[in-house]
């Protein structure tokens, strides 16, 4: 059974459940300042629900891909969002701010709080 470390949380979860529905299931809020009241509710739209993951996930689907090529988002960054991610594995997982998620400063990290939220 896979592991998420988010927020200083270690949550088991069944192999390919969304990760997006696996940290909300556990109070982790993946949706900076008013985005959590006008995000997509994970259909992959918004890209609000960006996230920085190491360890085994699916790979990026054409939802996932396209959204994080338009700005401000860019698939130079090490950036997924977690409503179009499967868990494969164990995974540690780190927020960042601005409104999608697409800054530089952590607002959390596996371990724990990294930073405030806009």
């Amino acid at each position: 059974m896979p592991k998420v470390a988010a927020q200083g949380k270690i949550i088991d979860c069944s192999k390919g459940a969304k990760l997006r529905q696996v940290l909300l299931q556990y109070d982790i809020d993946l949706h900076n300042g008013q985005s959590r009241w006008i995000n997509c509710r994970g259909i992959g739209t918004c890209g609000t629900c960006a996230v920085q993951i190491e360890g085994a996930v699916s790979e990026p689907n054409w939802r996932d891909t396209t959204r994080r090529s338009l700005p401000p988002h860019s698939l130079m960054q090490n950036r997924r969002l977690a409503c179009q991610t499967q868990v494969l594995g164990d995974v540690k997982v780190t927020k960042f701010d601005g409104f999608w998620g697409h800054g530089d400063n952590p607002v959390w990290t596996a371990e724990g709080e990294g930073g405030q939220c806009e």
